[in-house]
């Protein structure tokens, strides 16, 4: 039996290793014949191994997933790697391609996996004409893509990422060299300083309180005054109250 091939197309080297350590473990007998770093790389890599699945980033530099797909989808199985949750299950439902979601899980890959053992069974042929679903999930890509904020943070965890969306921070805190990301079910640490934060998130969203600390402002519960006369934030989900700088306590004032 001819042995199935497949190659890992991800612009993080983190998460192509993650992936093919996951693929390693549920489909041993899978064969990865390569990774790409970027859209020209996988099509050379598709040019050369002519694998029977593609595992797929959205986002890649030099061409991305989509410009990829429209190339090669007549000749492997395609699997989307994406963090877009809320347009991918919409573009996705008819099943013509198939997605795993980022930071890649065990249980969703082993669906995959055997949704594409199924079809190499059954003799299935290739799509015949994917360009109509590809084009309407260029386009909602385009609109997710239009916020110039920052949407998601990722956050590494022994060897594996965790993709959090920016909606779920209930605050960033300044932790030595690191910044603590917190929601309201984990605690997560990145390089991203809070400076660099504060340029890149939506100040109408987020408020720099003081040097080291930035607040969701929807997640604030209650503000009130110490006996300096400062403003002390109470957020929701979280226990420490904060105080607010004098050099932001503007923000504070309409309130």
């Amino acid at each position: 039996m001819k042995k199935i091939t497949a190659i890992i197309a991800d612009d993080e080297k983190e998460l192509r290793r993650h992936l093919a350590k996951l693929l390693n473990q549920l489909w041993p007998e899978l064969v990865i014949a390569g990774e790409s770093k970027n859209g020209p790389e996988t099509l050379e890599l598709v040019h050369r191994h002519s694998p029977d699945i593609v595992f797929l980033d959205i986002n890649m530099p030099g061409l991305s997933g989509i410009e990829v797909a429209r190339q090669i989808y007549r000749q492997c199985s395609i699997i989307f790697i994406t963090a877009y949750d809320q347009y991918a299950i919409e573009a996705f439902e008819n099943e013509a391609l198939d997605y795993i979601l980022k930071p890649v899980q065990k249980e969703r890959l082993l669906t995959s996996i055997e949704r594409c053992k199924r079809r190499f069974m059954n003799h299935a042929q290739k799509q015949a004409d994917l360009n109509p679903l590809l084009q309407h999930l260029e386009k909602t890509l385009l609109k997710e893509k239009a916020s110039p904020f920052l949407q998601w943070i990722r956050a590494q965890h022994g060897d594996s990422i965790r993709l959090i969306s920016i909606e779920d921070v209930l605050l960033f805190k300044s932790a030595d060299k690191y910044t603590l990301v917190i929601t309201s079910k984990k605690e997560s640490l990145i390089r991203k300083t809070i400076k660099e934060l504060d340029q890149e998130l939506d100040p109408e969203k987020f408020w720099k309180i003081h040097r080291g600390t930035i607040i969701n402002v929807s997640a604030i519960s209650k503000i009130s005054k110490s006996i300096s006369g400062k403003y002390v934030v109470k957020i929701n989900n979280y226990d420490e109250p904060l105080l607010v700088s004098r050099s932001y306590s503007h923000l504070f004032k309409q309130m």
